[in-house]
């Protein structure tokens, strides 16, 4: 009798393994949908890659551990490796990044963010995506991850850059330092005038993300997108517990705003980002995320939290959870001011495992005063 398609195949693998060409002749098993290791990933920018991880809280001790805030220190220097793995210096993912402090939430948690990146760096590099610290576009890296893992979820923070984040920070504190001006009036122009752009890069990062799920397999129901707003870094002028006069909030405190840009950045330029990614969500038929509330008194300056001293340890009940404006530069890098600090990232890790646990609707992510990183929760958003 002859042997079947099966039989065949089974002698031909023999064959192979006793020429020793079993690696050859046996194709390299790729998961599927519903195979492999479950999979949460993190895609995007410094939000959520894990910039600013290196410290638990603020100290104004320039030296050693800084008063035990800076995990960099290893006794006798400072290895940024130890936070940020080969990333330091670049991507800056760090091992408390929201997707590593989300608990185990899946088998595999994957940081594909970088600090920095634009909706440019998400899109596939044969859409016109970018290249981005060496590394190639986060879609094109989704799609390996997506053809050797079972994706179940994918967390993405996206479009600060495109807006001029970092540099609205830097226009808001010099405007403070140096010219003892306001920056929400011409600032606000300037987001006016790009925002619309950027939350259609901010959708097309989506389709992008949708597309190569869909190339590799996956139907919609089989995976999730939460695209996620920011926090805000700083709190309102009543909240802050420096006055406006004088040279603390930019020297102790590490928050050089006046009262009223704080106002505008809390409670009119957070929101306003917010609400348009939510409407992006809605959009594209995606779970939102809403943290703008996230670090409400535990931001840098907050009355609500404390800054780290020798006689007052780094606490995740009391120290601030965001990194301050190191105008100096006398500890780590200016590019990890106003981002979560490891707190910070553990309470927003946090928000992530409980938006994973509740599959629909949209969320808003809070902490609870007095309370660590396991005492945030969601309400309806």
């Amino acid at each position: 009798m002859p042997s079947t398609p099966h039989r065949a195949l089974r002698a031909l693998l023999a064959l192979c393994t006793a020429a020793g060409l079993a690696s050859v002749a046996a194709p390299a098993a790729h998961a599927s949908p519903g195979t492999g290791p479950t999979a949460v990933v993190a895609m995007g920018d410094s939000y959520i890659s894990g910039e600013a991880g290196r410290w638990f809280g603020n100290s104004l001790t320039n030296t050693g551990s800084r008063n035990g805030t800076d995990r960099a220190w290893t006794g006798s220097t400072y290895d940024p490796s130890r936070v940020y793995g080969a990333t330091a210096g670049g991507c800056h993912r760090s091992d408390t990044a929201e997707v590593k402090s989300a608990g185990p939430i899946a088998s595999s948690l994957i940081n594909l963010a970088c600090s920095g990146a634009t909706t440019a760096n998400v899109f596939r590099a044969s859409q016109g995506g970018q290249t981005f610290k060496g590394e190639a576009p986060q879609a094109d890296q989704l799609a390996a991850v997506a053809a050797a893992n079972d994706v179940k979820l994918i967390a993405l923070s996206i479009g600060g850059n495109d807006l001029g984040f970092a540099d609205i920070i830097s226009t808001c504190a010099t405007d403070y330092i140096v010219w003892y001006s306001y920056c929400h009036d011409d600032q606000q122009a300037e987001v006016d005038a790009k925002i619309d752009g950027v939350m259609a890069d901010v959708g097309r990062s989506v389709d992008e993300i949708r597309a190569v799920m869909t190339a590799a397999g996956y139907a919609a129901s089989d995976y999730r997108i939460v695209l996620q707003s920011y926090p805000s870094p700083i709190p309102r002028a009543a909240e802050n517990r420096y006055g406006e006069s004088g040279w603390s909030r930019t020297n102790t405190g590490g928050c050089p705003f006046w009262n009223l840009d704080s106002d505008w950045a809390r409670d009119s330029l957070v929101p306003q980002i917010a609400d348009r990614l939510k409407g992006v969500a809605t959009a594209k038929g995606v779970q939102f995320l809403d943290l703008r509330d996230a670090l409400q008194g535990r931001e840098v300056c907050a009355k609500a939290s404390k800054q780290v001293t020798a006689t007052v340890p780094p606490s995740a009940t009391t120290s601030e959870w965001a990194r301050w404006i190191d105008s100096q530069s006398t500890q780590g890098l200016v590019q990890e001011s106003m981002h979560p600090n490891a707190y910070g990232q553990q309470g927003l890790g946090r928000c992530l495992a409980l938006v994973y646990a509740a599959p629909t609707g949209n969320k808003s992510c809070k902490n609870t005063a007095g309370s660590g990183p396991s005492g945030m929760y969601l309400t309806a958003g």
